[in-house]
């Protein structure tokens, strides 16, 4: 074989195996498509069965019935006792109001005390604000008043979500950015007595 054909033979080959590779390649990004797309739509339909259901709005039920109902059948639930007649169960309803927008994966719903005294009773509510968690049918929480939120009519909306949080019944945000490297002089370790370079 002449080194003409031998290298027209090479380039040949050489062609071949970037085709076979391109075609694989393909294939893998087309794999990774296809289930991304998959997930996408799992998603979608996970959030508008969600929406369906009233999840990702703070809605006020008027039945006792109704109330027990999703606490027992939703796997997570903040639920709110009021009276329309108190300063301070607006205030909550305010802060309510926006997690219930910032936490679609939780039901928040509101009752007027008037509507539920076998409730009030059973689950001892005397003051008001209110506010039970449930996780799967049981209670987590009871915050009463403002006592557990500062005392103070000012507490922010951060403080309820993190006693909320805490409990369960609110999922923490997921923290998906880079972690920033410090100096160049810093380690990994930050100050681990193990390294390598002691001096």
């Amino acid at each position: 074989m002449s080194t003409r054909q031998k290298d027209l033979s090479d380039i040949e080959d050489d062609e071949a195996l970037f085709e076979e590779l391109e075609n694989e390649e393909d294939a893998e990004i087309s794999f990774m498509r296809e289930r991304r797309i998959k997930e996408i739509q799992q998603e979608m339909e996970r959030r508008q069965a969600m929406g369906e259901n009233k999840h990702g709005e703070y809605s006020e039920i008027t039945k006792e019935k109704e109330f027990m109902d999703i606490t027992t059948s939703t796997k997570y639930v903040v639920g709110h006792f009021f009276h329309d007649d108190f300063r301070r169960c607006k205030i909550m309803d305010t802060h309510l109001e926006t997690l219930s927008k910032k936490h679609y994966g939780t039901r928040f719903v509101k009752i007027n005390v008037a509507n539920c005294p076998f409730l009030v009773e059973k689950l001892s509510i005397r003051v008001l604000p209110c506010v039970m968690a449930w996780v799967d049918g049981y209670a987590q929480t009871k915050i009463v008043g403002f006592d557990d939120l500062g005392g103070t009519d000012s507490f922010s909306t951060a403080l309820l979500e993190l006693k909320l949080t805490n409990v369960g019944v609110l999922k923490k945000k997921e923290d998906n950015t880079p972690k920033v490297k410090g100096s160049i002089f810093q380690s990994e370790n930050n100050g681990d007595s193990d390294s390598d370079y002691d001096y």
